[in-house]
């Protein structure tokens, strides 16, 4: 992920403040991520460190996929893959089919839990005894919610 080309090599070394600037990364993640491996050792002039082009994009891979849900140690095999190895997009593809049922899950259980705010926004009872909301209170915590799914939540009672 991080090999330089003839556009990388024109460019001038940056020092991880510019860099941290330019990605919105902490300095001090910058550092973690050469600790852990996911970004390579940079080169250093006066013993500070030096980064060129090729360091931000990798830096945008990380964050791009950080936000899709992907662990460290998930990140770190897909930047381990050489520019030419064919078989990266296909372990992208693996941990894309790994992570969708666990975002589906998420999704669906946002979508229960924002019908029930919805109706609870709504709410006209007089008090919580009576609202039909909590009649059945494990409703959000359930696993099965897919089952459920197509069951709608009452509607609260007016005065």
């Amino acid at each position: 992920m991080s090999s330089p080309d003839a556009e990388a090599t024109a460019c001038p070394p940056m020092s991880i403040g510019a860099v941290a600037e330019l990605t919105g990364k902490r300095p001090s993640s910058i550092r973690y991520y050469e600790q852990i491996g996911l970004l390579p050792c940079p080169a250093r002039a006066g013993g500070r460190r030096r980064y060129g082009p090729d360091t931000v994009r990798t830096l945008a891979v990380i964050d791009t996929a950080q936000r899709a849900g992907l662990t460290l140690d998930e990140i770190k095999a897909l930047l381990s893959a050489s520019p030419d190895d064919r078989t990266a997009v296909d372990r992208l593809r693996e941990v894309a089919d790994r992570k969708l049922p666990e975002i589906r899950a998420v999704i669906e259980r946002s979508e229960l839990v924002r019908g029930w705010l919805e109706c609870a926004a709504r709410c006209e009872c007089p008090n919580l005894d009576e609202c039909p909301l909590f009649d059945d209170p494990p409703l959000l915590a359930r696993e099965d919610s897919r089952n459920r799914g197509s069951r709608r939540l009452p509607r609260s009672r007016a005065r």
